[in-house]
C-alpha cells in the first residue's frame, strides 16, 4: 500500500499490538509447554508463511513450506541493477510505527525515514497543490454500503474528481466502482498500528528475509504447486502438480485470496459453503508498479489524479541514491487496461505520454529506462491485495479465516481481522494468530 491512505483519511487509533517480537517462545506468548506435537505444512511462502514457519521453528515444531513459484516472498521482491540502490518490488512502506513490523525495525535497528511528502494533483489538466473541495469524505459514521465512486458523486463532487477518488481507492488495491465506503470506514476505525508511513533505507524485503526467511529456507520446497488438500482422514494429504504428496497433522494455507477463489486447490471433502462464499465476497483487484528512471528530477514527489495511472510516487524518498526513480502505482481498472496491452513498451509509452502532458514533454526527454512489475500476470498471485467489496458482509473475513475440522488453518493479509489487511504486518499478525490456534487445537 502507498502512503496516500494517510493523506486522505485520518488514521484511527494509536494503540500498540498485543504482542511484541522477541526471540523466545515465552516472550512471543507461545507456551514452550506445547500441547501440539505433530507436523505442519504451510502453503505459500510469502510474509505470512515465512513468519509462521519461523514461529514453528522457535517452538520446535516440524514444518514444511510449499511455495508454488521458484522463490520465497510472494508479493514481496527485490530488484537490483536497475538503479544505484535496491528496489522493493512489492511492499515498500511500513504503515504505522506501532505495528509488529515497527517492533522489528526497532529490534533489528533498521534504518527508516518518515515519508511525509506533499501531493500535487492533476486536476482538469492542471497540476495544483490543493483541490477546490476536500475529498476526505469517507471518515463519517453511518456510511451507506456504496462504492467510493457512487458515494463521492452522491456527496456532490464533480466527475473531475473521479481520478482523485480512483487514486484513493487504488491505495486499497481496488477500483473506485467496487470498493465499499462503509467497510473502509469501519476498517479504519479498527486500525491500531499507529500513524505515519515509513520508507526503508535498504529494503522491506531485506528486513523480512534477513531475519526470518533465512531461518526457514531449509524447510522450503519451491516450485510446489498444490492442487489437492485431502483432509478426510486423521492425516491431511497435500498433493502437487508434479505428483509429490506430503502428509501433515495440520495445514496452514496462506495463499492470496485469488487462488482460493479460483479453485486452483481442490479440497476433499469440499469446504463448507459459508467459507467459499466468504472467499468470493473479498475483492482483489489488478495491481502494477512501473519503475521509471529519469536523468533529472522534474516531477513532484507525489502526483495524484492521472487517468492512465492515478498515483505516481518518488521511489527515492528515504534512499541513499543519486538516481531519479518515479513509481507509477497502478491499481484497479487502470492496471487492467495497461496489463491488457501485453507489452511492457506499450505500458511505458502510455505512462510517459501522461507525464509529458503534465510536464511539457520532460518525461520523454529525460527518460532512461523502466521496469514493469505486473502482479495481475503473476500466476500464483493475480492481483494486488485484498479489499472490501460493496455488498460484503461484516463477518466475511472472520468466516474466511475460520479453521476447518481443527486441521485446516487460513492466514495471509486477506484473513486479517484488525483492519490491517493489505499490509505486511497484517499478514504477519495472521501468522501469529494461526500458529496460536494450531497449538491450541491439537
Amino acid at each position: 500500500m502507498s502512503d496516500s491512505r494517510r493523506k486522505f483519511l485520518k488514521a484511527a487509533g494509536l494503540g500498540s499490538l498485543a504482542f511484541f517480537f522477541l526471540s523466545s517462545c515465552q516472550k512471543l506468548g507461545l507456551s514452550s509447554k506445547k500441547k501440539f506435537k505433530g507436523n505442519v505444512i504451510i502453503i505459500g511462502g510469502g510474509a505470512a508463511g515465512i513468519y509462521a514457519g519461523y514461529l514453528l521453528k522457535e517452538l520446535g515444531i516440524e514444518f514444511t513450506i510449499l511455495e508454488a513459484s521458484d522463490k520465497m516472498g510472494g508479493r514481496m521482491g527485490k530488484l537490483t541493477g536497475f538503479s544505484d540502490y535496491p528496489i522493493d518490488l512489492g511492499a515498500q512502506w511500513m504503515h504505522g510505527n506501532q505495528s509488529i513490523v515497527g517492533e522489528f525495525v526497532e529490534l533489528f535497528q533498521a534504518d527508516v525515514s518518515l515519508d511525509d511528502t506533499e501531493s500535487m494533483y492533476w486536476f482538469e489538466n492542471e497540476l495544483i497543490p490543493t483541490l477546490p473541495k476536500s475529498v476526505d469524505i469517507f471518515d463519517k459514521e453511518g456510511l451507506p454500503d456504496l462504492s467510493f465512486a457512487d458515494f463521492a458523486m452522491q456527496k456532490g463532487l464533480s466527475p473531475s474528481y473521479l481520478p482523485i477518488i480512483e487514486s484513493l481507492a487504488g491505495d486499497y488495491g481496488a477500483d473506485a466502482s467496487d470498493l465499499s465506503a462503509r467497510w473502509v470506514y469501519e476498517e479504519e476505525q479498527n486500525w491500531s498500528s499507529g500513524d505515519g508511513d515509513y520508507k526503508f533505507k535498504e529494503t522491506f524485503y531485506d528486513l523480512i528475509f534477513s531475519h526470518f526467511g533465512a531461518q526457514v529456507a531449509n524447510n522450503v520446497t519451491v516450485n510446489s504447486i498444490v492442487n489437492t488438500i485431502d483432509y478426510s482422514s486423521d492425516k491431511v494429504l497435500v498433493s502437487t502438480n508434479s505428483g509429490q504428496q506430503f502428509s501433515a497433522d495440520k495445514v496452514l494455507i496462506t495463499v492470496p485470496i485469488t487462488i482460493l477463489q479460483s479453485n486452483d486447490i481442490s479440497f476433499v471433502p469440499t469446504l463448507p459453503v459459508k467459507k467459499t462464499t466468504a472467499f468470493s465476497e473479498i475483492g482483489m483487484g489488478a495491481g502494477m508498479k512501473v519503475f521509471m528512471k529519469f536523468s533529472t528530477h522534474f516531477y513532484a514527489d507525489n502526483i495524484i489524479g492521472g487517468t492512465v495511472c492515478a498515483a505516481y510516487f518518488n521511489d527515492a524518498i528515504g534512499k541513499n541514491t543519486a538516481d531519479n526513480v518515479l513509481i507509477a502505482f497502478v491499481m484497479g481498472q487502470q492496471a487492467e487496461a495497461l496489463s491488457a496491452m501485453n507489452s511492457d513498451q506499450a505500458i511505458i509509452n502510455a505512462l510517459l505520454a501522461e507525464l509529458d502532458a503534465m510536464y511539457n514533454g520532460q518525461a520523454s526527454a529525460t527518460f532512461l529506462g523502466a521496469f514493469v512489475q505486473d502482479y495481475l500476470k503473476a500466476p500464483f498471485i493475480r492481483g494486488a491485495y485484498s479489499y472490501s467489496k460493496v455488498g460484503m458482509n461484516r463477518n466475511t473475513r472472520a468466516v474466511a479465516a475460520e479453521s476447518v475440522n481443527s486441521c485446516l488453518f487460513f492466514g495471509g493479509e486477506a484473513m486479517n481481522l484488525n483492519g490491517h489487511h493489505q499490509t505486511v504486518h497484517g499478514a504477519i499478525e495472521t501468522a501469529y494468530r494461526e500458529v496460536m490456534k494450531i497449538m491450541k487445537e491439537a
